[in-house]
């Protein structure tokens, strides 16, 4: 998990700067284009993978007492 905290978060990171940078500065359009249609998602898609490794408090507990039995 720690790894896809750190992997999210670099997505998230690169995401956010891209579409600043785009924001900020006279590109051309299909330069903006190309950045919102990769950026965008895969920032949302990080942002979820961090929120799902987070997990609840109560839930921690639970995962280090019982054993995983599957889904």
């Amino acid at each position: 998990m720690d790894k896809l905290k750190i992997v999210s978060y670099l997505i998230l990171i690169i995401s956010v700067v891209a579409i600043i940078y785009a924001l900020l500065f006279n590109l051309a359009n299909w330069v903006v284009y190309a950045i919102s249609i990769i950026f965008i998602p895969s920032g949302i898609l990080s942002f979820g993978l961090i929120v799902m490794a987070r997990g609840p408090k109560d839930e921690e507990k639970e995962k280090t007492r019982e054993p995983f039995i599957g889904y």
